[in-house]
């Protein structure tokens, strides 16, 4: 029997968690909101983002993954926030959360500008490597998800999924979403073979985030 295309990402062995612990353990801080590329910050550390449609639940993980409740804010207004946002974790990483996407109530001009932005960060800095690419459990991939996809494959940048809400749905309903995600990444060159399922209320994915991210380099 053949093992199913991107599994889900197993748990860490207790080593692995324990660097990814003690990454976080040093605390997260908000640097700085950037508009422009001339305004980013030096790409002198391990670099990752997160990417996903708005209210996919993006600045709840943050909050999750970093044990700060309000570090990530999220906007009420979908498409408002239009900044790219850097923090940084211990003295070693970036955690930058893109704006989201998706919106339809964004002047066109701001959309395109954003775009612009976001497809010269991507192509432009050396330090990314990974992006994780939030998707709904509830609701799968979306075309606007395969924008941001195509984007990336196009800049060469790996990207993750990360499965959101995964606590919302039934493990019927779940497993149809699974099939979905993993059909839409099989045409994606740049999708990274693993997903991961998480739930920033329950917990759930947490600790392998944080182990990924520890051990990028």
């Amino acid at each position: 029997m053949n093992a199913l295309p991107f599994p889900i990402a197993e748990p860490p062995d207790d080593a692995t968690a324990e660097r990814g612990r003690r990454l976080f353990a040093t605390g997260a801080e908000f640097l700085k909101g950037v508009v422009a590329m001339d305004g980013m910050p030096p790409a002198d550390r391990v670099e990752v983002c997160f990417a996903g449609r708005s209210n996919v639940g993006k600045s709840t993980l943050i909050n999750a993954l970093t044990g700060r409740k309000a570090l990530a804010r999220a906007s009420n207004t979908p498409g408002r926030t239009q900044e790219i946002n850097f923090f940084t974790l211990a003295d070693s990483h970036y955690l930058v959360d893109l704006p989201g996407y998706g919106f339809a109530n964004a002047p066109v001009a701001v959309v395109e500008k954003w775009q612009r932005l976001l497809k010269t960060y991507l192509a432009g800095r050396a330090t990314l490597r990974r992006a994780f690419v939030l998707i709904d459990t509830r609701h799968g991939v979306k075309p606007v998800d395969e924008e941001i996809m195509a984007l990336l494959d196009k800049a060469a940048v790996t990207f993750q999924v990360v499965l959101t809400k995964a606590d919302k749905v039934r493990d019927k309903d779940r497993e149809k979403t699974l099939t979905q995600v993993r059909g839409a990444l099989a045409t994606h060159p740049a999708a990274y073979p693993e997903l991961v399922l998480s739930s920033s209320e329950k917990g759930e994915g947490i600790a392998s985030l944080r182990s990924i991210i520890a051990t990028l380099d």
